[in-house]
């Protein structure tokens, strides 16, 4: 017991498929972690949950009910004693041009994409005052800051998460806890897919998910994978126009191709 003490303690929602799958993977793998895994769904996490019974726990747990994230949070608080690193990954996106797509759906992108980050956090912060430390990752997105065609909700509930996040990194900071955003490039998950870019022009998120997870805990204002997603997202950053017209028009034009 007090060497499973001596891990850290993460909640990763959204674990069950994409990049978050594969985070969970990878720190399960490193041996240095107890993880708390969070999802509509469990088909591919019972699979882990056989590898490591000990060190993950799955919380079938929709991150926009506000009553089933604080129960699932002390729930493991309870077990652990602790919450270290909290990764808001869970995301949604519907994809439609602005005057085709029903309202309703960007209202639940937000809902997940936003509102749920802000309970996890909610949950989470009396815990990591109370220890006067620990790491909150907010799964971000590039279009959140270039915005994209037919993603307007994605793309805009992202944004939102960005302002959030520095905002808390602001608030929290005296309270030794920091927030900050991880950026993945595009990859081929569940909520790109609507998109319609062909697979080969997005990356691997087994990849993504190990290079990511293996930073978790870092300090960094802004954490990527990778230096080639480190670089086109600093020219988002500097150019947002242009960036975000060449990215529609690289996109459109692998779609015919």
């Amino acid at each position: 017991m007090k060497q499973e003490y001596k891990k850290k303690s993460v909640i990763v929602t959204g674990a069950d498929n994409g990049i978050g799958l594969a985070m969970t993977r990878e720190l399960l793998s490193s041996g240095r972690y107890l993880v708390g895994a969070l999802d509509l769904s469990d088909d591919s996490l019972s699979v882990l949950q056989k590898d490591c019974p000990e060190r993950l726990r799955i919380c079938i747990c929709d991150v926009t009910d506000g009553d089933a994230v604080g129960a699932a949070v002390e729930s493991l608080a309870s077990e652990w004693g602790r919450i270290d690193i909290l990764l808001n990954n869970a995301c949604l996106a519907v994809f439609g041009r602005f005057e085709e797509k029903a309202v309703n759906d960007s209202r639940r992108e937000f809902e997940v994409n936003y509102w749920g980050a802000v309970s996890l956090i909610r949950a989470v912060l009396p815990h990591m005052k109370s220890a006067r430390k620990g790491v909150i990752h907010n799964v971000s997105s590039g279009v959140g800051i270039t915005g994209f065609p037919g993603i307007y909700g994605y793309a805009s509930s992202k944004g939102a998460l960005e302002a959030l996040t520095r905002t808390l990194a602001l608030e929290l900071k005296e309270f030794g806890i920091v927030v900050n955003l991880m950026h993945p490039p595009l990859t081929r998950t569940r909520s790109s897919s609507p998109l319609g870019i062909p697979e080969q022009a997005m990356d691997n998120p087994e990849r993504v998910g190990r290079r990511l997870a293996r930073k978790i805990g870092s300090r960094r204002p802004v954490i990527t994978p990778d230096f080639r997603t480190g670089a086109g997202l600093l020219l988002s950053r500097h150019f947002p126009v242009f960036m975000g017209r060449m990215l529609a028009w690289m996109t459109e034009r692998a779609r015919k191709e």
